[in-house]
């Protein structure tokens, strides 16, 4: 069973940056495609970037292009996301998974993300 554990939010003001690591066990991480999603209050989780098995392609939403970079080490089953420009819409808890992830997916506690105006 994939288990993910997401590490890095915190608090930051507008403009500021983060980044988001995710450490994942239990699946062959190198062959998988993966994602961040976010998830704010009253809001369904979206997929916020994918990047490939092999990190040579990747996908982001309009609302962060630009500002997120998306990466990952596949000696260290580890992704990142790294988040400049932040602004207070991107206040949400980040969370990461395969993609495209299926309804019974199971995720991690996510990390908490909130950004100051």
């Amino acid at each position: 069973q994939v288990q993910l554990v997401e590490s890095g939010g915190g608090l930051v003001q507008a403009g500021g940056s983060l980044r988001l690591s995710c450490v994942v066990s239990g699946i062959i991480f190198r062959f998988r495609i993966m994602g961040w999603y976010r998830q704010a209050p009253g809001n369904q989780r979206e997929l916020v970037a994918r990047i490939n098995s092999d990190g040579s392609a990747t996908y982001y939403a309009d609302s962060v292009k630009g500002r997120f970079t998306i990466s990952r080490d596949n000696s260290k089953n580890t992704m990142y996301l790294q988040m400049n420009s932040l602004k207070p819409e991107d206040t949400a808890v980040y969370y990461c998974n395969v993609a495209p992830v299926s309804a019974s997916a199971s995720w991690g506690q996510g990390t908490q993300v909130t950004i100051s105006s």
